[in-house]
């Protein structure tokens, strides 16, 4: 049906009725708009959210009957489909334009999906994820008509108490629970063919931002992504809790990134793959003069990119890095020494003894430490207990930054004052 000038079978002249709708909606809107919510009632913004979102789902119904049928607005304006005039004329990102119209014509074929969405009880969102599931069933050689019907009566029955999310998961499933007997060996399949595909677009790249930093950019499979995420998880919280304690706001992915850390600088290198009979190494160069200097760089590896001596003192605790250390016409003098390096037993003691950071203001736990040198080795400290003390992560830059001094108190912990 045109929505132009034009009359109709019906014998009416839609054009009025649709300005004026049209008209009494963004009427509606401005004066709502006009009013500050800051000053409603509580019962006023619930109510208004939730009609929101039941009127968002009737008015992408709206939307998208008027694109199911738009191939008129493409024939008039040489557009190649309704898309092409939503990115010409409505400025509309293609690939956005392209789902649209997608999934205008998935809810064409849907009358349960195209009813919810009209009732507003289907959102958009739920839509496109209902739709594509249906279509995945629609295509399956082993389901009938009758099993496309019923999945669509049910999956729209759960539109109503689950998510987009969950209802995704949901529609890869709900053939197995119209008929288990038939479709578990097929969702088994289906669940086999996209761990593998996972495992085909599994991938890790990195960028080096030139200011200190590196953008990681992964993908795993999903069930990679939940695990790493419950170990973040595990180890971010308790320094939030532990942060709100003492009066600070950290942003939470901040604290995500410092538990991704957290687990790349404790994980065993034992673990690690053997590499013509050494294990995997981290090599840093600098000289005697750069280890004992408060202010001065290291080389990180081979490359030549640079890292501050404070922090070349801070990773040259952990067994996995070994320092090159350089006299003064660049001859080697230390190749990493193996009595220089807390042992694992010594960092077992250490957690018995220390159990947590000993920083005065920190709690974090000892699994979250590394063991650190009060004497610094470059100074001829000596790797044993009555030397060492765990540190975080967090602490053990800040003992080894200049602009930091520290004292141990009498307990064993660690004060900090930061030098003027």
């Amino acid at each position: 049906m045109s929505l132009g000038s034009g009359i109709d079978h019906w014998g009416t002249s839609p054009g009025d009725m649709v300005d004026a709708a049209l008209t009494a909606i963004e009427s509606s809107v401005q004066e709502l708009l006009s009013t500050d919510p800051a000053y409603w009632r509580i019962e006023q913004k619930k109510d208004l959210l939730e009609r929101l979102e039941k009127l968002q789902a009737q008015q992408a119904a709206l939307k998208l009957r008027v694109l199911a049928v738009a191939g008129d607005i493409a024939e008039e304006t040489g557009a190649k489909d309704a898309s092409g005039w939503l990115r010409t004329d409505l400025l509309v990102d293609k690939a956005v334009a392209r789902s649209q119209v997608k999934l205008a014509a998935g809810v064409a074929k849907y009358d349960l999906v195209a009813a919810g969405l009209a009732e507003g009880m289907v959102s958009q969102d739920k839509a496109r994820v209902i739709t594509k599931a249906l279509d995945a069933i629609e295509a399956d050689p082993a389901a009938s008509s009758e099993d496309l019907v019923l999945a669509e009566k049910l999956l729209v029955d759960y539109a109503t108490r689950l998510t987009a999310n969950e209802l995704k998961i949901v529609g890869k499933r709900i053939l197995a629970e119209i008929d288990p007997e038939r479709f578990e060996a097929v969702e088994a399949k289906a669940l086999q063919r996209e761990e593998e595909r996972a495992q085909r677009r599994t991938f890790f790249q990195s960028r080096d931002n030139g200011d200190g930093t590196v953008d990681i950019h992964v993908r795993v499979s999903r069930a990679v992504g939940v695990r790493l995420r419950t170990i973040l998880d595990s180890l971010a919280q308790p320094r939030k809790l532990s942060a709100q304690d003492r009066g600070v706001k950290a942003p939470y992915d901040r604290l995500l990134g410092q538990a991704f850390a957290r687990v790349v600088e404790t994980y065993d290198v034992d673990q690690l793959p053997r590499h013509g009979g050494h294990g995997t190494t981290v090599f840093i160069t600098m000289t005697l003069d750069q280890l004992r200097a408060d202010l001065g760089t290291a080389a990180l590896g081979f490359d030549g990119d640079q890292i501050t001596a404070a922090e070349a003192r801070r990773m040259a605790c952990n067994a996995d890095l070994v320092p090159l250390v350089l006299g003064t016409d660049s001859e080697i003098l230390d190749f990493g020494r193996t009595a220089r390096l807390a042992h694992p037993i010594q960092h077992r003691a250490l957690r018995l003894r220390d159990r947590c950071c000993q920083a005065e203001d920190c709690d974090a736990p000892a699994a979250w430490t590394e063991a650190h040198h009060l004497k610094p080795w470059s100074e001829g400290g000596r790797t044993d207990l009555a030397n060492m003390v765990l540190l975080c992560g967090s602490d053990h830059r800040r003992i080894h930054d200049p602009k930091y001094g520290y004292e141990r108190l009498p307990d064993g912990r660690i004060r900090f004052t930061r030098r003027t």
